[in-house]
């Protein structure tokens, strides 16, 4: 097979630019919320006292790397609190757009944020929604949950010694309803952007992470109840000391 064969070689032509196909559309997909949120969750108000003070951004971004020897010390509520703020605190906003700390083309954030919280000292071990707008973890389910993400991460070990998994799932129409098919590309950057910030943050607390790509995505969609259509997974991270 030539490299011309391949779907993603497919799909990064069909999802071409030029002043051709700049004003053609597919046929426009309604909308959809650009916030999801669990109404009937026991919810975790996050709080932050004060930013700590850290190194400069360029140690941070010496030092970092992914790591993966984790020793199960549980986290408090505030390091989870400043971790789900780097990935996607609320900084500002501009008439009905919540703008955050990580970009999103068009303002449209299509990326939603779950944590599989293993061990922590005020937060019981289990699933957990990031509520962005009320800045609040929204409880999905209880249990450990770190040997089935282990598993479903192609028996990735440290998985289940991790004090907390951050999955991060797209809701495509979101996006793709203003960008076409051409915005399947902007989510991958959105996510990208924000799993960044996230393994920058940890090296500045002094933190272990490492972002993960390989996993069952049906199983992984299957664990967060969500339909893989209109919403699917698209990246984890682990995060440790």
């Amino acid at each position: 097979m030539s490299l011309k064969e391949t779907l993603a070689f497919h799909f990064l032509k069909e999802t071409n630019l030029s002043l051709e196909t700049l004003f053609k559309r597919e046929k426009p997909l309604p909308p959809t919320s650009p916030f999801k949120e669990y109404p009937l969750a026991p919810k975790f108000p996050l709080k932050i006292k004060e930013f700590p003070c850290t190194e400069s951004l360029f140690s941070i971004l010496a030092k970092r790397r992914s790591k993966r020897n984790y020793r199960r010390i549980p986290f408090t509520s505030e390091e989870i609190a400043l971790l789900c703020w780097a990935v996607q605190g609320v900084t500002a906003r501009s008439g009905p757009y919540y703008l955050r700390t990580a970009p999103s083309a068009g303002a449209l954030y299509p990326i939603e944020t779950y944590l599989v919280i293993n061990y922590a000292v005020e937060l019981t071990p289990g699933l957990y929604h990031l509520n962005v707008r009320e800045f609040s973890l929204e409880l999905c389910k209880e249990g450990f949950f770190g040997n089935l993400l282990r598993e479903l991460t192609l028996g990735q070990y440290f998985f289940a010694s991790a004090s907390v998994v951050f999955l991060w799932t797209a809701v495509l129409r979101r996006t793709l309803a203003k960008y076409d098919e051409r915005g399947l590309r902007y989510i991958f950057l959105d996510c990208a952007h924000i799993c960044q910030n996230l393994l920058l943050a940890c090296e500045a607390l002094g933190m272990k992470a490492c972002p993960v790509g390989a996993f069952f995505d049906e199983e992984i969609n299957t664990f967060l109840e969500i339909d893989g259509e209109e919403e699917t997974i698209l990246y984890l991270a682990t995060v440790g000391k």
